[in-house]
């Protein structure tokens, strides 16, 4: 056990799929897996693990924010044997070429964050593991799911004033979420597997937008990436 995780060694697997809504993770597990079991509920972060496909696979989420996942992903990672994280979220997209639903799969994530530089790391962009990148192409490619990569923006602030033109064609970034620059941080630091698929869940160029329900619900493409992903890993 820690101060956010009431799990006990065993009760997780060494691949955890991370969607950011705790709603998302119940709806995950519900849907897709068997012999699901509850094993944290310490803040309403519900985490569950079960079998797809008769692998043995973690869903828990991460709440919103680099501070959040940055707490939960090194548990896991140090407290837990967890060897590979997933985390399957919503973004903005920063292009009117990206279109609701889209799946981008993260190659690098570019911050203004100091989440890494107050612990020594002086960049601002960071890498996916290219061991889980490389395995969710190759599953792609196999179940014919289309995919988008490249470099998101990972942000602190969810009601900002940024140029988005900037972001996006000087800056190279696709889209924007709050997660994943933690999470590859922390990755790095601990030695261990960290990636993230983002589904589109808005536009900020064109303003069409998902509702809170469809975020819940839906976004079936990337789940089941992430899952068949997971069980080969």
């Amino acid at each position: 056990m820690t101060p956010h995780i009431e799990a006990q060694l065993g009760e997780i697997a060494k691949t955890v799929l991370m969607p950011g809504d705790p709603l998302r993770a119940k709806h995950v597990a519900e849907k897709y897996l068997t012999d699901v079991k509850l094993v944290n509920t310490v803040r309403n972060i519900f985490a569950y693990t079960g079998k797809y496909k008769g692998i043995e696979v973690t869903i828990m989420a991460s709440g919103m924010g680099m501070p959040s996942i940055g707490i939960y992903s090194h548990e896991l990672y140090s407290f837990y044997n967890v060897e590979n994280i997933i985390r399957i979220g919503s973004a903005g997209a920063y292009s009117k070429d990206i279109n609701l639903y889209d799946v981008v799969l993260t190659t690098e994530a570019y911050s203004k964050s100091s989440f890494a530089k107050v612990q020594g790391y002086e960049s601002d962009v960071i890498s996916a593991s290219e061991t889980i990148n490389n395995k969710i192409k190759e599953v792609a490619l196999k179940t014919n799911k289309k995919i988008i990569e490249g470099r998101i923006h990972s942000s602190d602030v969810f009601y900002s004033n940024v140029d988005i033109s900037d972001l996006y064609n000087n800056k190279k970034c696709l889209c924007v979420e709050m997660e994943s620059f933690a999470l590859f941080y922390n990755a790095l630091k601990l030695n261990k597997n960290a990636a993230c698929l983002l589904t589109i869940s808005d536009n900020l160029e064109t303003k069409e937008e998902t509702t809170a329900l469809e975020r819940q619900n839906s976004f079936n493409e990337m789940i089941e990436l992430a899952l068949d992903t997971a069980i080969e890993l």
